[in-house]
């Protein structure tokens, strides 16, 4: 017997104290609806009702039962929404991946969005490399990352690409700084500093394929992990560095000029696994992180020049496949 079928139909009929009214209610006939309390009786070993002519009333059983049945058929209810947060992605954890090179408010925003969507998810942000999320996806060690493109996709999901502009960060001393914009070629003979290789291949190789495609071939190629080491190094004239803007806030001794062009574009998505296994909310983290990435990656506006007139920068551009 279907218990918490049978229950509805209890508390129906008690709600009413009328076997046809309730019938109408469940839109159901009468007969099976009186058969199907009787079963219910019969199984518990009570009588739930007092039938006469005079009417229908609770039995003492009934009465002792009805309040159960509210609480148990209430509890069925959390269950199945618990469930269906569940499947949806609202509980647990997402261990997710961001690059090495992530801001601090960009961080910040991707958590408030992620708490905002989904407020039981707790979510586990790991500042892994490009190569290294590939890897810990495969594994099992990360739900979902962002990466550097190009990449290796083929066992991979990729959410909306986010896309932005990269500039020069050059020594505030150098003439190229007082350039309206910088070619690649106008950089020739300089170092260039650059992140390892093994942090993101695809990406790495492409930089430098551009660089040399337009004229740009680095005298010595430097490598810097950390954005305040790649600052230093600018800083100190050891070469110059690629960035969306974010350096030349940091630093009064560098300035930031914009490509010519715009050879160099950084495309970020999220990529999770394919398959059963994938965590449900890996999807929409992919989606809320590209729309983050929208809102905070911003051009700095060069000395002397305004932004556009309705004042709205637009270095970002998020593309839904």
């Amino acid at each position: 017997m279907d218990l918490l079928r049978h229950l509805r139909l209890f508390v129906t009929v008690a709600d009413e104290l009328h076997f046809s009214r309730a019938a109408e209610r469940l839109g159901m006939a009468q007969p099976p609806l009186s058969q199907a309390i009787r079963r219910l009786e019969e199984e518990l070993g009570a009588e739930l009702f007092d039938r006469s002519q005079r009417g229908v009333r609770l039995s003492a059983a009934g009465t002792a039962l009805l309040e159960e049945a509210h609480d148990l058929l209430a509890r069925e209810k959390r269950l199945r929404a618990l469930a269906h947060r569940a499947a949806d992605g609202g509980l647990g954890t997402l261990r997710a991946g961001v690059p090495p090179d992530t801001t601090a408010a960009v961080l910040s925003a991707l958590l408030s969005a992620c708490a905002e969507h989904a407020p039981e998810l707790s979510v586990d942000l790991q500042e892994v490399t490009t190569v290294e999320q590939l890897r810990l996806l495969a594994s099992g060690g990360l739900d979902v990352g962002l990466v550097h493109h190009p990449v290796d996709a083929t066992e991979l999901r990729l959410g909306p690409v986010a896309s932005l502009d990269l500039g020069v960060v050059l020594p505030r001393t150098s003439p190229l700084a007082r350039l309206p914009e910088v070619t690649l070629g106008d950089l020739s003979g300089h170092d260039l500093v650059l992140f390892p290789r093994a942090h993101a291949p695809g990406w790495h190789d492409h930089i430098l394929d551009v660089c040399r495609t337009e004229g740009f071939v680095p005298g010595r190629l430097r490598h810097a992990s950390n954005p305040e080491f790649l600052l230093a190094l600018v800083t100190a004239g050891h070469g110059v560095a690629f960035d969306q803007g974010a350096a030349a806030r940091k630093e009064p001794r560098v300035a930031w000029s914009p490509l010519a062009g715009r050879p160099l574009t950084v495309r970020i998505s999220g990529a999770w696994p394919t398959g059963r296994g994938a965590h449900p909310a890996a999807r929409r983290f992919a989606g809320l992180a590209a729309d983050v990435l929208a809102r905070h990656h911003t051009t700095p506006r060069r000395e002397g020049t305004a932004r556009p007139p309705d004042d709205t920068p637009r270095p970002w551009s998020v593309v839904y496949g």
